[in-house]
């Protein structure tokens, strides 16, 4: 019965796209690219080779990878559902090209692509045969995207005779590197020695290895040519293995001008590589999208999970300089006054507590986007504060923490007592939790170099995503996490007196500035009802602080006011959570302002349509970089104005409440997370993603003002 359901899902899947005819699925398109899935027959039998292909059309400048992409990005990978006993090849490559982009080097492919590969059917069969394919693929261009897709083909019983699309296979035969007729090694100080007729004729030469790590991809390349002979040398990569067997693309030219595109490989082991495309086991159902891990992760994938975990770690470190930050500097700053004169294990200690509590909450963080993902539910960076419940909890937990560093009440003396005691459980749980916060009031900020991270780790393999988070976190708490290794930061801090106190008191005001700014978030999202349910949970919480102070400055029967204390705090919590919803999930009141529109994709197609041009900004009220920028860049006059000259219609869409429309503009441009600017220009023209921190002269600089 399972067997039979899942069968009939995937043809539903197959029909649901409407293809134009048996032998090409329908289209996955998007603005980057259009794909489909196309068959070199009409027709097919029991134990049928049968050639398939994913067809690629990539508009222009954008570009998906080779086999081995390089210093960065990510191959096609296929998954395909085909009868049980059925067996697949690995995909043909045609042959990459080099791509330069600064110190990075990439193999990639441009324009119509053609993926060919073959699926051998099993005996016994009878009647149509449906085939499935699940393909994801990462297309670039100054932004990386991951799509993907579902792709069907129902190819008819009987003898097999070529198709209307065979044609493109037959194109895609003269795209694939010609066998090289030369004898091939390589040496152990890495250089590639071809010997055989014609190999002293190369004047010419790059070699693209298959292989990820087997030389430096941007390194140059020397050609020598001797003695019958031509010898390319190059810079041993970091995998490079003289015993293994080296493979690859060799780009020649000879003294005639004569190009061709040979490969080429050297004797030795063969180096296991994760095929492109797998077999689905049995009638396992399609993998749901945000799932999609066809295979073991290859080299070259480890490799693109190098650069996003280097990206989200520099955009954990810069999340310090980051507005949202700033009201837990004040706890670091405390905690380091408390530190100042103590021994180095005790300074150590705290701070390794500290970074301990910022990378566990990013694992929580990872946890909860991951369980959402699994439940088919769109989640990015900063979703929690599209929550009225959890801004108004937050709210709630920076006026208390303010509550308690202006002597209210206290938590205890722990942490703040001296030598050992520092390094005691109290005093190690508070640095665990004020990491933890660092992280929470985080997350409505996108620092630069965490867009690219995120989208890569929010379309991974889980294993990937968690990678990538954690060095968020490492990043986040390398500054604090320096103390704990150069000892000399700790001798320099001055030591504690009576002036701690005085900081404590000041430093409570950042703590009610924030929930002050949270409760404006909340007038954002829920309305009145929303910030006066907030304003009555914090009043019942300086009740409770009060009480809780008076109970603990030396009043008589001190447990009735601690129960006082209590009881207001409970009733407080209840109010938390019957924080009011949002009435809907569209846009907030706040989504445009004077002379923006607000978003939605119907108006910015027709603007498009008509070849106006357009600037998107999307933002959240609780994003305080995306606030910054608009006040010293978006709404300044110079922009005002250049935006009326140029006749640029200024479009926003808040993020303030989920909006799986914003959602999906997000992805389309390799964000999970606001501030997103994108300016369309006119006539159709490529639209160009913005930096995260604006100027009003980068703004003018990319409306061409």
């Amino acid at each position: 019965m399972r067997a039979t359901f899942i069968r009939l899902l995937l043809l539903l899947a197959v029909l649901i796209q409407s293809p134009a005819s048996a032998l090409e699925s329908g289209a996955v398109v998007s603005a980057r690219a259009t794909v489909t899935m196309v068959s070199a027959q009409d027709a097919a039998r029991a134990g049928d080779t049968v050639d398939l292909a994913l067809h690629l059309r990539l508009a222009e400048g954008w570009h998906i990878y080779w086999m081995n992409p390089g210093d960065a990005g990510q191959p096609p990978r296929i998954e395909l559902h085909a009868p049980a006993g059925s067996s697949v090849s690995d995909l043909r490559w045609p042959v990459p090209k080099r791509h330069v982009d600064g110190p990075v080097t990439t193999f990639i492919h441009e324009g119509e692509v053609l993926l060919p590969f073959s699926v051998t059917l099993p005996a016994g069969l009878e009647g149509p045969q449906t085939l499935t394919a699940k393909a994801g693929w990462l297309v670039c261009k100054d932004i990386c995207i991951p799509e993907e897709g579902v792709f069907g083909l129902t190819l008819p019983a009987g003898e097999s005779t070529r198709s209307a699309e065979a044609l493109l296979f037959d194109t895609a035969r003269g795209a694939l590197p010609v066998q090289a007729g030369w004898q091939a090694a390589v040496s152990a100080d890495g250089v590639l020695s071809l010997s055989g007729p014609g190999a002293d004729a190369i004047a010419e030469a790059d070699f693209l290895p298959a292989d990820w790590g087997q030389i430096e991809h941007g390194a140059a390349q020397t050609l020598m040519v001797a003695d019958g002979r031509a010898s390319i040398a190059f810079k041993p990569g970091a995998a490079f293995d003289p015993a293994r067997a080296l493979a690859g693309v060799l780009h020649v030219r000879d003294r005639d001008g004569v190009a061709q595109a040979l490969w080429v490989a050297t004797p030795g082991s063969a180096i296991e590589r994760a095929p492109a495309v797998v077999l689905a086991a049995g009638n396992a159902p399609l993998p749901a999208p945000a799932t999609f891990e066809p295979g073991a992760a290859s080299a070259s994938d480890g490799f693109g999970l190098v650069w996003a975990v280097l990206f989200a770690l520099a955009g954990g470190l810069l999340l310090n300089l980051m507005p949202c930050v700033f009201p837990v500097l004040a706890i670091k700053a405390l905690s380091f006054a408390r530190l100042g004169g103590h021994a180095q294990r005790t300074v150590r200690a705290q701070s390794l507590a500290y970074c301990a509590g910022v990378v566990t909450t990013f694992l929580l963080l990872a946890g909860v986007l991951l369980a959402l993902r699994t439940a088919g539910l769109q989640a990015g960076w900063g979703f929690q504060f599209q929550s009225p419940v959890f801004v108004t909890a937050m709210a709630a937990l920076l006026f208390v923490i303010g509550l308690n560093l202006s002597g209210v009440f206290g938590f205890g003396s722990g942490f703040a007592s001296a030598g050992d005691a520092l390094a005691s459980r109290p005093g190690l749980s508070g640095s665990f939790f004020t990491g933890a916060l660092a992280v929470v009031v985080a997350t409505p900020c996108t620092a630069p170099f965490m867009g690219g991270a995120l989208a890569f780790a929010l379309a991974a393999p889980a294993v990937q995503t968690v990678a990538v988070f954690v060095a968020m976190g490492v990043g986040l708490a390398l500054p604090y996490a320096l103390l704990a290794f150069v000892p000399g930061l700790a001798r320099r801090m001055p030591r504690p007196g009576p002036w701690m106190d005085r900081l404590k008191q000041a430093l409570a005001f950042p703590m009610y500035a924030a929930a002050a700014w949270l409760v404006w978030v909340l007038s954002q999202q829920s309305g009145a009802d929303g910030v006066l349910m907030a304003l009555v949970v914090l009043l019942l919480l300086a009740l409770a602080g009060w009480l809780l102070g008076v109970a603990q400055g030396g009043a008589s029967s001190p447990g009735a006011w601690r129960t006082g204390a209590l009881v207001a705090a409970l009733v407080a919590a209840v109010g938390i959570a019957r924080a009011p919803e949002p009435a809907g999930t569209g846009p907030s009141a706040g989504a445009a302002s004077a002379g923006a529109e607000t978003y939605t994709p119907a108006r910015l197609s027709e603007l498009r349509a008509a070849g106006r041009p357009v600037f998107i900004n999307m933002t959240a009220a609780w994003c305080v970089t995306c606030l910054v920028n608009e006040k010293v860049a978006l709404s300044t006059t110079g922009v005002q104005q250049a935006f009326a000259t140029r006749g640029i219609t200024y479009m926003k869409g808040d993020w303030t409440r989920s909006d799986p429309l914003i959602t999906d503009f997000l992805r389309q441009h390799g964000r999970d997370g606001v501030p997103l600017y994108v300016y369309f220009p006119p006539d159709g023209a490529p639209p160009a993603v913005l930096p995260q921190i604006l100027t009003e002269q980068i703004v003018l600089d990319r409306i061409g003002s």
